[in-house]
């Protein structure tokens, strides 16, 4: 089977966890069976990555030529030069795998809708892009003879907001985010690098969006009582991200709020090994990979009790109500001072790990794909 995958929008270090989807995806798609064949698309911006990664010379790696940072230009790409790369390539299947799909592909496709927050939460994107997301997913739902999705959650959202048959989507759940192999940095070089002191460090990894909730978690460490704990909240800047630092700055105690921007794999590591805590308030996600992460190292998490994060963390996370800042606080304050409940979480937190492997989510997108081409689609 020669399957291409539309990475047009993969910029890296901008594109969050649709990245980390993708460059976990791949190599398990290429170990699952050795009768697939993969051609990746991509616009300039990726190509040396691609390269650089220990698959890279097991899969054709195809640029298009245009800039995954303008989007007017990637979505014209997309629907006018993509399809023509296509046919080029003799595939049997296109995946496009951030969400949108061009109109005509010249073969069969099936899309990764990884969520549908963008209707939940207008805000979450600005501009032309929100109008732009507006037209292009429920094209891409239409387009497409199979649809994938992370969690039963994103599912039921795309049900219904995009009133899609639920025979045609497929749920593909992830397996952990970062590399196990990836040596940390240490403590001893994180606490001076991010100025934590002796300071218990409460750990968040989110994109600076509405939909993350950070206002709120970023009030409530405010309010913590007794030691002096710092939230760090590493991941990639977005325009809301200088409104959000100078609000967090002018609080009482803002000075325990650090904003690292994105940080490499060997950072984060350190970070995880280093925290006392994860805390993840999200008012929506699609699957939810830090919490994923956090489970793997042995941190113990509180999370939102919304969305599909109980699908992901079922009886090994801390719950809160996000929209109450009492209740994310009260978390937290648990956790920082409770050693028992952090072990008991942490030991959890490996056992719910265990349930969520790339294997897996390599067996059912290729399952996706068969479905895709034997008819089987609705679509």
């Amino acid at each position: 089977m020669r399957v291409g995958l539309n990475l047009l929008h993969l910029v890296p270090g901008e594109t969050g966890g649709s990245e980390l989807y993708v460059r976990r995806l791949i190599p398990a798609l290429l170990a699952h069976r050795d009768d697939l064949r993969l051609t990746l698309f991509a616009a300039r911006e990726a190509l040396e990555s691609l390269h650089e990664e220990d698959w890279g010379s097991d899969a054709e790696i195809v640029q298009v030529r245009v800039s995954a940072r303008s989007r007017p230009r990637r979505v014209l790409a997309e629907q006018l030069l993509l399809p023509g790369a296509v046919r080029k390539a003799r595939l049997d299947l296109l995946h496009n795998a951030f969400t949108t799909a061009p109109a005509i592909p010249g073969v069969p496709q099936v899309t990764t809708i990884l969520d549908v927050i963008y209707k939940r939460f207008p805000d979450t994107h600005a501009g032309l892009f929100r109008y732009g997301m507006a037209v292009l997913v429920p094209l891409a739902a239409r387009r497409s003879r199979r649809i994938l999705t992370l969690s039963e959650a994103a599912k039921e959202d795309i049900v219904r907001f995009l009133e899609v048959d639920p025979e045609r989507i497929d749920v593909t759940p992830l397996g952990p985010a970062l590399p196990q192999a990836t040596a940390p940095v240490n403590e001893t070089e994180i606490r001076k690098r991010f100025q934590l002191g002796d300071s218990p460090l409460i750990l968040t990894v989110s994109a600076k969006r509405p939909h993350k909730n950070l206002k709120r978690l970023i009030d409530a460490v405010t309010r913590l009582e007794g030691a002096e704990p710092v939230l760090l909240v590493p991941g990639y800047a977005t325009p809301f991200e200088e409104e959000m630092r100078a609000w967090s700055a002018s609080l009482p105690r803002g000075e325990r709020i650090r904003f690292t921007g994105w940080v490499d794999d060997a950072t984060l590591e350190g970070l995880y090994e280093a925290a006392t805590c994860f805390v993840f308030p999200s008012l929506a996600e699609g699957f939810g990979l830090p919490v994923l992460d956090a489970f793997v190292r042995a941190v113990p998490v509180a999370c939102s009790n919304t969305s599909s994060l109980p699908e992901i963390a079922g009886d090994a996370a801390l719950y809160f109500d996000p929209t109450d800042v009492d209740s994310i606080a009260g978390a937290m304050q648990r956790l920082l001072g409770g050693g028992e409940l952090r072990r008991s979480l942490a030991k959890r937190g490996i056992e719910q790990a265990h349930m969520f492997t790339w294997e897996r989510t390599a067996a059912r997108t290729r399952e996706s794909y068969d479905r895709a081409l034997d008819g089987r689609s609705g679509g």
